[in-house]
């Protein structure tokens, strides 16, 4: 079925477009902080999709996609990059709006080293898995510009909305890797997977959502 990729993203648009609108939350006033930080991460993350693409990484399935290829890259593939950070933006919103208490502000630190060593250590010992190693060090060295650098006063606030992220990222990516709709060369993962989800595309998710609320706060913070 040539329309499973794009009924995906329909589904994981859907609920937070519709409650975009909603009286209390009302995240479609912030849509003018939101679209441009969206845009600027899903530039970086396209080349790298593209150049990832081109030495394959991994493959898409032609029979599940509608057939608009764009650089490579099917039109639902650069989709993904503007639906998905949609959604975990307005999941950070819904919980900074509802969840009052900075729940992980004193484990917020902790995290972040525990995930920078585990990261940096995983990269190391595996530096020719290309996927595994672009993409933990690239994470790892942005948790410690946040931790450390920037000391980012929304980390701890991003840990808890990415911990709710998790379970539609599972959904979705678990549907796009076991129809499935993308393929990864098993040369440059670490093979271990949550259900058919490499164990990478979780922190390759991780490091996208980051960016685009690091990105959006930024924009808040000029506007204020």
């Amino acid at each position: 079925m040539h329309f499973y990729y794009s009924l995906i993203l329909a589904f994981t648009l859907s609920y937070p477009l519709f409650k975009s609108f909603e009286t209390k939350i009302q995240f479609y006033k912030k849509w003018n902080t939101l679209f441009p930080a969206i845009l600027i991460s899903a530039t970086l993350f396209i080349i790298w999709d593209i150049w990832f693409t081109k030495i394959g990484m991994w493959y898409f399935n032609h029979d599940y996609v509608m057939g608009f290829f764009l650089v490579n890259l099917p039109i639902e593939e650069w989709l993904f990059f503007f639906i998905t950070p949609f959604s975990c933006v307005f999941i950070y919103e819904v919980l900074n709006y509802f969840v009052k208490k900075d729940v992980f502000a004193k484990a917020s630190k902790t995290i972040s080293i525990v995930l920078i060593l585990l990261l940096l250590v995983t990269a190391f010992l595996n530096y020719s898995k290309i996927y595994t190693t672009f993409t933990f060090i690239s994470l790892a060295a942005f948790l410690i510009y946040h931790q450390f650098i920037n000391k980012s006063p929304y980390l701890s606030r991003f840990y808890l909305a990415w911990l709710v992220c998790i379970i539609p990222f599972l959904i979705v990516n678990g549907l796009l890797t076991s129809i499935p709709i993308i393929t990864y060369n098993n040369l440059h993962i670490l093979n271990i997977r949550i259900y058919t989800i490499p164990i990478e595309d979780m922190f390759y998710g991780m490091l996208n959502i980051l960016l685009v609320i690091s990105i959006y706060e930024y924009f808040k913070q000029r506007k204020k």
